[in-house]
């Protein structure tokens, strides 16, 4: 929420509260002062049952409703105004809403009172005394229910209009809050309703003999909540695990972990590092909800900052507000950051990482939640471990031993790939293949000998790969063969990048170190390529057909010619129509 939002809150609260208090005494019946204890006894027992909420989302749902509602029986809507909006004190103190949410005070205020005057509204709009008087007849009933109906609808209408027009979340009618607003009352106010009945013929035993058992349900169901809390959470923590040990590189773990654990805990920023060094660790993934800042590099060195005082001290940390955690800050921790939890990544009992989430609200983490990040920090440490393993044999069966570019099979893998999003619609343009074969290479081997030749072989490749750059697959086609995929090239386009990397390859020597030669020091060898070109969908219409093409222009047009030089399966084709 804006600052402009949160004065202006304040301002409404100023105006409203403190003179709708006033109109509420003013204009209704004097308290006894005999009732004054009791009433006393009343705000007493709801504080102390306000400080069992149960945290439904954003929204806490909590029971003294049921105290205000006997009280509002017996003493009327001025009265149980004031019991209720001491119980929302209790229960804002119990949250731990401090300065950074300071305006959520007059809101939950100002709110619970005009729930309060509304659903009173309605209860003398349909007949409603109070007193002992309140349920002297069956008739007293319509009433009565009509005010629990309209509270609870009140109540939630509140809750959807603050969250939409002031917080401007997204909302859904009947959410998971509706359904607890809904069956806590119907648990709640019949508890309500006896402690106004009991009130009615034993006055303030009553407090004792049903307020205490209802301190006892509050906490029970607050336990039960709980209970059931942190079992969702550590399901859903089990399926992160699960899905984290799935066929992945290490950038999509990362990602996937990110983005489940911003949806799991009630975090702004994550910073996940790894250990580079001794004494050193570097940022590997960042993330703000705010999207106000970036840091894409981040060097930490061992004892600096939460994250590396972490690692320095080997163990988990919990810091609930920051003058905890303040002699630990620097010029990259967020400015408005309060919570933190920061959990070292173990694997084989070494330290290889750290992750440290913030908040910006004090004591935002609960300590099952700190379980929780140490958990997901142990899957984390192995779903790496495994994501670059794979990476690793990924890339083995992908690329050629020897001169590292990838190897036939991932190129006839990204051909029929490329081709099968042609035909599906997701991507359009020509697609380019160029084939080359070294001229005479086996005189280099039988000249300067084998590991002449792979020197040669290597160093072509290198070559090769800086020609193309990221715009297309280059691949090791076989022996001395090789295959470039340009996709949106057009023929034209690839018979100019394939006529610069003839003049490359022609135009420089190659230096070898491991010849056969008997004198000392490299030699140079020169050697040149015949190169072939052809274009989909100009020269065919399958890969098959496009590799066939682009090597019949290799041999028939460049090797059977003369050899290095550069051939159009095109040129091919008029030629052989010519004919």
């Amino acid at each position: 929420m804006g600052r402009k939002r949160k004065i202006a809150v304040w301002l409404v609260w100023l105006f409203v509260w403190p003179s709708s208090l006033y109109a509420l005494f003013y204009f209704s019946e004097p308290v006894a002062l005999g009732d004054v204890n009791d009433i006393i006894a009343f705000a007493v027992l709801a504080s102390i049952v306000a400080l069992f909420p149960l945290q439904i989302g954003d929204n806490p749902v909590f029971f003294t409703h049921g105290i205000t509602f006997a009280v509002f029986l017996y003493y009327g809507l001025a009265v149980e105004v004031v019991v209720s909006q001491i119980a929302l004190l209790f229960l804002l103190l119990k949250l731990r809403v401090g300065k950074a949410n300071h305006y959520r005070y007059p809101i939950n205020f100002l709110m619970f009172l005009m729930i309060s005057a509304s659903s009173a509204f309605v209860y003398y709009a349909l007949g409603g005394v109070h007193g002992p008087e309140g349920v002297a007849s069956a008739d007293n009933a319509v009433p009565v229910v009509g005010y629990v109906l309209f509270q609870v609808i009140f109540n939630q209408l509140s809750i959807k209009f603050i969250a939409k027009f002031l917080y401007r979340r997204s909302i859904k009618l009947f959410d998971l809050g509706f359904f607890w607003d809904v069956s806590t009352g119907l648990l709640v106010m019949p508890v309500g309703f006896l402690l106004y009945m009991v009130y009615t013929e034993f006055d303030l035993s009553a407090v004792f003999f049903v307020g205490f058992p209802f301190i006892l349900i509050s906490g029970m169901l607050m336990l039960y909540h709980n209970s059931n809390l942190v079992n969702g959470y550590l399901k859903r923590t089990s399926r992160i695990g699960h899905e984290l040990t799935g066929n992945l590189g290490a950038k999509d773990v990362l990602d996937l972990f990110v983005e489940r654990l911003t949806q799991l805990l009630p975090l702004d920023y994550v910073y996940i590092f790894d250990v580079k060094s001794d004494q050193e660790m570097a940022l590997i993934r960042y993330f703000d909800r705010s999207e106000k800042t970036y840091f894409p590099d981040i060097a930490l060195h061992k004892g600096e900052s939460i994250s590396g005082n972490t690692w320095k001290e080997g163990k988990s940390f919990n810091y609930r507000k920051k003058s905890e955690w303040a002699h630990l800050k620097n010029k990259y921790t967020p400015n408005g950051a309060e919570s933190a939890l920061s959990v070292p990544i173990e694997r084989k009992n070494e330290i290889v990482g750290v992750i440290t989430i913030y908040s910006n609200q004090k004591f935002a983490f609960q300590q099952f939640q700190f379980m929780i990040l140490n958990i997901l920090g142990n899957y984390l440490a192995v779903a790496i471990d495994n994501a670059r393993h794979y990476e690793r044999t990924k890339e083995q069966s992908e690329r050629c031993p020897l001169t590292g570019l990838y190897n036939f099979r991932y190129f006839q893998d990204k051909l029929y790939e490329w081709f099968g999003n042609y035909e599906a619609g997701t991507r359009s343009g020509p697609i380019s293949l160029i084939l080359l074969d070294l001229d005479h290479f086996k005189s280099v081997n039988d000249k300067y000998g084998h590991e002449s030749g792979n020197e040669v072989l290597c160093e072509f490749a290198g070559r090769l790969e800086s020609l193309v750059g990221d715009q297309g697959v280059v691949a090791r086609y076989g022996g001395e063969e090789f295959a470039v995929l340009l996709p949106g090239y057009t023929d034209a386009e690839a018979f100019e990048t394939a006529e610069n990397i003839r003049l490359e390859i022609a135009g420089k020597v190659f230096r070898s170190y491991h010849h056969i030669l008997e004198r000392n020091g490299p030699v140079d060898v020169s050697i040149s390529a015949s190169i072939g070109v052809a274009t989909y969908p100009h020269d065919c219409e399958e890969p098959l057909e496009l590799i066939r093409h682009a090597d019949r222009a290799m041999y028939v047009g460049a090797k059977q010619k003369g050899r290095n030089r550069v051939a159009r399966y095109e040129s091919l084709k008029k030629a052989a129509e010519s004919l």
